[in-house]
């Protein structure tokens, strides 16, 4: 594969390779692919929370929802549990 970088990209990964983190162009190419790939899995995660939330907001509209002292109350109390097995 030949792929074709524009002057500023260039001047970039010379940038990165003068700081002496990076010892080839490939590797500071590698390290960019892993940090794209790394934001695709996040903005997925963020896509997955906001659909959560709407689910939660909805069954909250509904009234399906219980009020902070009580989930705290069953979380302890779950926790209780959790240390006494």
């Amino acid at each position: 594969m030949t792929i074709a970088l524009q002057p500023e990209q260039e001047a970039f990964i010379q940038t990165q390779l003068s700081t002496g983190q990076y010892s080839s162009a490939a590797e500071v190419i590698t390290e960019a692919l892993r940090l794209l790939e790394k934001r695709n899995h996040y903005d997925q995660w963020v896509e997955d929370v906001r659909a959560k939330i709407d689910i939660a907001a909805e069954q909250l509209d509904r009234g399906e929802g219980v009020d902070g002292e009580t989930a705290i109350s069953q979380l302890k109390a779950k926790l209780q549990q959790a240390r006494e097995s």
